[in-house]
């Protein structure tokens, strides 16, 4: 078992998933609606940006993976850290749930947040910069298959993928993702 001086790691709530999704704006709604602290893993150092050019997509995704993996560690010891008498909300595409699953009592402590498939390409269409060259459309490719493999691994796990679609607003999606961790707020 995981050092948890605090029992911050036990406690938390955690908000993985795909780019493009919302879980730091989720997050940070979800931390001032319940008065709880958030901690944002997405704001470190972004792997899998690069590794790109001429690599394939499923070969980043094994780096990407890896790295994730790496990076996690620093993420729990970042938490253990942290004293909280209330849950801390925790977010980041590299909080997976093949690394949270095995520290949490029970699989509700947890969400993954994934575009559909519409969604990302309403997404790619109105993005600023527009991926063109071969480097941008196989780093999308990855994505794609990071998203995959997170639902893939959170149904294996038995946590909760709620698939985002643009109907609702930010605000819209915390309600869904409070709602589900609704026991762990009223506590």
């Amino acid at each position: 078992m995981t050092s948890d001086p605090f029992g911050t790691l036990r406690k938390a709530l955690w908000i993985g998933g795909a780019p493009w999704t919302g879980k730091s704006t989720v997050a940070r709604l979800l931390a001032d609606r319940h008065g709880l602290a958030a901690y944002h893993h997405d704001d470190r150092a972004r792997p899998g940006n690069a590794p790109g050019g001429d690599i394939p997509a499923v070969e980043q995704l094994t780096a990407v993976l890896a790295e994730f993996e790496q990076r996690f560690q620093s993420a729990l010891d970042e938490l253990r850290a942290w004293e909280s008498p209330r849950p801390i909300v925790a977010e980041g595409w590299g909080l997976r749930p093949e690394l949270v699953a095995p520290l949490v009592d029970s699989p509700r402590r947890m969400v993954v947040l994934v575009p559909t498939e519409l969604f990302r390409q309403h997404q790619l269409r109105h993005r600023a910069d527009e991926p063109t060259i071969p480097e941008q459309r196989s780093s999308l490719t990855r994505d794609r298959m990071l998203a995959a493999q997170a639902v893939r691994s959170a149904r294996a796990r038995g946590i909760r993928v709620i698939e985002i679609d643009g109907r609702l607003d930010p605000a819209g999606v915390t309600d869904v993702v409070a709602e589900h961790f609704r026991e762990y707020l009223d506590a």
